[in-house]
């Protein structure tokens, strides 16, 4: 495999709870919340060094892992913003979830499944 070549091209769904009043969301919208622009929703982050976490910001933001933590620690340095409770697996980010109707958080398409709404797909 080269160096350059994309770690998985999967389709991925940013997922909230069942509950949750949101129906759809733009690409543009969902990345105020990841990258602590906007509070109306309580972001989860897939483990640092999972391959879904730094495909989901190159495709949502275009910004890579570094990119990403050096806009949460400015926030957080700031005192604006916490940054994004770390899951270590989508049964992590779907329990977590279910438990918080204002969690939103993004997952393999393969893995949703009724305890999470999808409201955005990212091809």
């Amino acid at each position: 495999m080269c160096a350059g070549a994309p770690a998985l091209a999967i389709e991925i769904a940013v997922v909230v709870n069942p509950k949750n009043p949101a129906t759809r969301m733009f690409s543009e919208q969902a990345s105020q919340f990841f990258l602590g622009k906007s509070s109306m929703f309580v972001p989860l982050d897939q483990a640092e060094k999972s391959p879904i976490r730094a495909e989901f910001y190159q495709k949502l933001s275009g910004k890579d892992i570094s990119q990403v933590k050096a806009a949460w620690a400015k926030i957080v340095f700031t005192g604006k913003g916490v940054a994004p409770a770390e899951m270590h697996s989508s049964a992590e980010v779907k329990k977590a979830i279910a438990a918080d109707v204002n969690a939103i958080g993004y997952i393999e398409k393969s893995a949703v499944d009724d305890s999470v709404k999808t409201i955005l797909v990212i091809p």
